[in-house]
């Protein structure tokens, strides 16, 4: 059986998995040093997966490596926006999670320490291939 696509960003003290776990579900998990975490389903459709992951891939691949922002479902409930910084020789992820979508009350918010911009193409690519296979 093949494994459904997934990513992870982060390390052990502040990180943040997307996991699909069925045709149009996704697991969201976010966790900062086990004291602050989420984890909810959402509903994604595989059209919102891809164009997710092609966007954050063409600012990966843009050559200015200036900050970028994006949205998991632009025009509807949004349970995930990154918001990238540069750093070092990658990016810092600013991470807002809202489990209700665009909600201002309940959301989680955190950071996750730069990664590589190789590391992230790596990664979004993964994540892109797995999502058109």
């Amino acid at each position: 059986m093949m494994e459904e696509p997934r990513i992870r960003l982060g390390n052990d003290d502040a990180r943040l998995e997307l996991a699909r776990t069925g045709e149009r579900n996704w697991q969201i998990t976010a966790d900062w040093c086990s004291w602050l975490s989420a984890d909810f389903t959402a509903d994604l459709s595989a059209t919102e997966a891809v164009d997710f992951a092609a966007r954050v891939l063409s600012h990966l691949h843009e050559p200015s490596g200036g900050r970028f922002s994006a949205v998991m479902t632009p025009g509807r409930n949004n349970p995930l926006t990154l918001t990238a910084e540069p750093a070092e020789n990658g990016f810092a992820f600013f991470v807002r999670l809202a489990p209700n979508g665009d909600d201002g009350l309940c959301h989680l918010q955190m950071e996750i320490d730069p990664i590589p911009t190789r590391d992230l193409r790596e990664a979004f690519n993964t994540l892109h291939t797995a999502l058109l296979v």
